[in-house]
């Protein structure tokens, strides 16, 4: 059985004993019930991965010992979904949680012309990242900064391959047929109603291929889930 899996974002060496922050060791003492000489796993969204066991509870607080230290490598080719945020916040969650499952390196909220909804609540989407890296037993933790307008992010963004799904009826690719291409992959995908002409334009201007992800039309946060899975496909 796998132990069970915490994230910290400040870790101490092999050898050390490591004082926990009062959330974590709550859930630790209060909810999993654990105890003085339990083991567990714990990362800090960095690629480190500690195996510790439990030193010392109190009331709010616990310290592990660390028992050794792993390096995970970063999975790759590293991927970036620049999505336009959702008008239904329930919706880009859920995208968050499960692009974070499918190992994204990074996660872009954009903010497009047709983009309904701007409010963005970094700590809560990062909490959605962090329970989702857990759960599926991961050490990297995707990038997500605040969310960036459409045109200031496309002039900068940078990647071996760069790709933008869109709807209009114009000559496309297969995105499933980028799988096989080394190197680091972006892909951009628009909100309801899809990117306007002119922000396709501009993607095509700074050297995005347009793509498409199948013969249905898909909501923006399905459409990023099928560029995940397709673009981390070896």
């Amino acid at each position: 059985m796998a132990l069970p899996f915490f994230y910290t974002e400040n870790l101490s060496p092999a050898g050390a004993v490591l004082a926990l922050d009062e959330a974590t060791a709550r859930h630790i003492t209060q909810v999993l019930r654990m105890k003085k000489g339990d083991r567990l796993r714990l990362t800090d969204g960095k690629g480190k991965k500690l195996t510790a066991t439990i030193h010392e509870q109190q009331k709010k607080g616990c310290s592990v010992f660390v028992e050794d230290e792993l390096n995970v490598p970063v999975q790759q080719p590293r991927v970036t979904i620049a999505i336009s945020l959702l008008k239904n916040a329930s919706r880009f969650e859920w995208f968050l949680e499960k692009a974070t499952e499918t190992g994204v390196s990074s996660i872009i909220p954009l903010i497009c012309e047709r983009t309904e909804r701007t409010h963005f609540r970094m700590e809560r989407m990062k909490n959605i990242l962090v329970s989702a890296m857990l759960q599926s037993q991961q050490c990297w933790l995707p990038e997500l900064p605040e969310p960036v307008r459409f045109k200031e992010w496309i002039s900068r963004a940078d990647g071996v391959n760069k790709y933008i799904a869109h709807c209009l009826d114009t000559v496309k690719t297969g995105l499933s047929g980028a799988a096989g291409f080394t190197g680091d992959k972006v892909v951009c995908i628009g909100p309801e109603g899809d990117f306007t002409p002119a922000e396709i334009d501009t993607a095509l201007q700074h050297r995005f291929t347009p793509v498409s992800l199948g013969n249905t039309r898909l909501r923006t946060e399905t459409a990023g889930i099928a560029a995940a899975i397709l673009l981390r496909m070896q």
